[in-house]
């Protein structure tokens, strides 16, 4: 598997955020009236928001037009903004990254979170400066569609064959697959090593101390 670069999800993989993310939406959709299911919407996370509200608003017998699903996800952006008050990163995020930048790879945050959405968990990770984030207000659809990604593509201005998608949910690997990414689960958010490997994953890790050393055995 050749490698010019790493794009990274944030919630659940990054960050320990996978909770509140959670509960933001539990009480946007509650809001709405659409009495959801808690593990439905744990399931969910990671995709695009408007989608999931849809998919919510579906299993409950009920339609959204797409005004009304912006809103469900800007009220659940903002409910969590309150709420994300104390962001942890996840084992092994920041010695991957100061990894990656002392190996010079490439490296970008692709999260269908819109931007305004992620500011206290980008300053959890105390990086040396601040990370390219690309967000899921810069495309029509975010994941599972994979727009996001091949427009993260664009911005490095690197093959999407070439680059290593890392996330932690169904949503991540399928867009990654789609955009015919390189798909790596990490088993720090809602899903399973076997749903991640379900839903295409090339490699599985159990934390993300563990990617350098299967880069560093990569052969030349």
């Amino acid at each position: 598997m050749r490698l010019s670069a790493v794009l990274f999800d944030l919630d659940g993989t990054l960050v320990d955020t996978v909770g509140t993310r959670i509960l933001a939406w539990l009480q946007a959709l509650q809001e709405y009236d659409l009495k959801p299911d808690r593990d439905q919407v744990a399931s969910l996370i990671g995709s695009d928001g408007r989608w999931l509200a849809r998919t919510v608003a579906k299993a409950a017998g009920k339609s959204l037009d797409e005004a009304t699903a912006e809103e469900i996800d800007q009220r659940s952006g903002a409910i969590y903004d309150r709420l994300n008050t104390d962001p942890q990163p996840l084992p092994g995020a920041t010695s991957l990254i100061r990894w990656l930048e002392r190996h010079e790879l490439p490296w970008a945050i692709a999260t269908s979170s819109r931007r305004e959405q992620v500011r206290q968990s980008l300053a959890a990770l105390a990086l040396a400066r601040p990370p390219r984030v690309i967000d899921g207000s810069q495309v029509k659809e975010a994941k599972p569609a994979p727009d996001l990604l091949l427009f993260a593509a664009k911005e490095l201005d690197l093959p999407p064959p070439t680059i290593w998608y890392v996330g932690d949910s169904e949503w991540d690997m399928r867009a990654a697959c789609a955009a015919n990414m390189v798909a790596v689960g990490v088993a720090t958010g809602a899903a399973t090593v076997e749903t991640l490997r379900a839903s295409g994953a090339s490699l599985t890790v159990n934390n993300l101390g563990e990617l350098p050393q299967i880069i560093d055995e990569l052969p030349a």
